[in-house]
């Protein structure tokens, strides 16, 4: 059972608006289109109603269930009965999934000096309230007392349900505050925090922008892709153009630093060259820039920070071309219906990536600086990092408390369904050199 059968198992009514304002008269990089598609503040999927993050009036008793089959009936019948497009995990498993973060924040976190923990992308306030409970019950009360909780939320209907949702405890909202702004974003992050510090990320990175590069085979350079409007001003069509883009460059040289410094012979250059001219294959490739313009600024303002991001390692039953293809998926008559070109997402359409926790680490050592001085010896400073994936049932089993999700008959849907999604932990090692 795969997470995003859950995610989409539901059968909303509601229809958002099919628009072909999102891309302007002059061509934009794919990362834009998506962007605007996701965005954009009245053509964006996030921007239409109803919302699309649910919120579980109350707490799953799995124990309860008899197995698997209980528990599916069970979801469908809360999907029936909410207009919404998902639950996510955190919403699904509270508040057993923000408990087993906050007890991985509490085993590593260094609590003689006041913690700091900053979430990206907070949905309904659910993982902030469940680690503030968590840590209002289980650490020394001065812990509690002196720590900050910072929501950082672009859309400001989803950071007034956050106030709401950790409202519920008086106590939590002298420690909680929500800055409603793109965390993306510099400017918006003020002088560099020196301070040691925890960011959240939970399922983030799959909606970040990414952008596309192709290749005409195997031995050619990359391309930048582009969208335009066709003449007839209601479709739109790619456009291809020599790198320049500097996002795009650095993500292209992150993701090819193994191959461009190992040892290839000459020889075996040489047969690739010849097996590309006599059998070409077009190559496209999805970076995820949006991810690397977020962990730059990220460890540019936060260089102290420890990070904890979980999301999809993998989709099922993706149409798009390219390594790293996205799923484009919208909601026909209660059903899911996924498309076969990101081209047609224009507003009405989640837009969700795998992450590749490779290439988020690599990235992660870029921004940090770790990955930049082992590469040319330049002077870039930054934390070297220690870091782990986990799937998300390995997480859970060391960090929280499986017992809770385990349904009569053994099953137990957050070990057992979400194989598809993982953990990644990073944290500074404080040793420079």
């Amino acid at each position: 059972m795969l997470a995003r059968t859950l995610l989409f198992l539901h059968t909303s009514k509601g229809k958002a608006l099919f628009s072909t304002h999102i891309v302007p008269d002059k061509p934009i990089l794919v990362r834009d289109f998506i962007h605007s598609a996701l965005y954009h503040p009245t053509h964006g999927y996030f921007s239409q109603s109803p919302v699309s993050v649910g919120v579980l009036h109350k707490t799953i008793s799995f124990n309860n269930l008899q197995g698997r089959k209980a528990y599916m009936k069970y979801l469908d019948n809360i999907y029936k009965q909410n207009d919404i497009a998902w639950f996510t995990p955190v919403e699904l498993f509270k508040p057993w999934y923000a408990h087993g973060i906050a007890e991985s924040i509490m085993r590593t976190a260094n609590l003689s000096v006041p913690l700091k923990i900053y979430e990206i992308g907070g949905g309904s306030g659910t993982c902030a309230k469940g680690i503030l409970d968590y840590i209002m019950l289980n650490a020394p009360t001065r812990v509690y007392n002196n720590m900050t909780y910072i929501s950082v939320e672009i859309s400001p209907s989803l950071a007034e349900i956050q106030r709401q949702t950790v409202g519920e405890v008086r106590t939590h909202l002298s420690k909680f505050r929500v800055e409603c702004r793109d965390a993306a974003d510099q400017s918006g992050w003020g002088d560099v925090d020196q301070q040691p510090c925890w960011v959240i990320m939970l399922e983030v990175l799959d909606n970040l922008p990414h952008d596309l590069i192709y290749s005409e085979n195997q031995v050619s350079p990359w391309m930048e892709v582009w969208v335009g409007k066709k003449h007839d001003r209601e479709t739109h069509s790619e456009l291809f153009k020599p790198l320049q883009d500097s996002l795009i460059t650095r993500c292209v040289e992150i993701m090819d630093w193994e191959k461009d410094h190992s040892n290839q012979s000459g020889s075996v250059s040489m047969a690739r060259s010849i097996w590309s001219k006599v059998f070409p294959k077009p190559r496209r490739c999805w970076l995820p820039t949006g991810c690397l313009r977020l962990l730059e600024v990220l460890h540019g303002v936060l260089p102290k920070m420890s990070l904890i991001a979980s999301d999809f390692s993998y989709l099922p039953d993706v149409r798009i071309p390219g390594e790293r293809a996205p799923l484009v998926s919208t909601k026909k008559n209660g059903s899911s219906l996924d498309y076969g070109s990101y081209l047609d997402a224009k507003g009405d359409a989640d837009i969700f990536f795998p992450t590749d926790f490779w290439l988020l680490e690599r990235i992660d050592h870029y921004c940090s600086g770790q990955l930049k001085m082992h590469k040319d010896n330049s002077s870039k400073q930054g934390k070297k990092r220690r870091t782990i994936t986990l799937d998300t049932s390995s997480f859970m089993e060391e960090f929280g408390l499986p017992t809770k999700t385990r349904t009569k008959d053994g099953y137990n849907p957050l070990l057992d369904d979400f194989k598809n999604t993982k953990f990644y932990l990073s944290v500074p090692t404080h040793n420079i050199k």
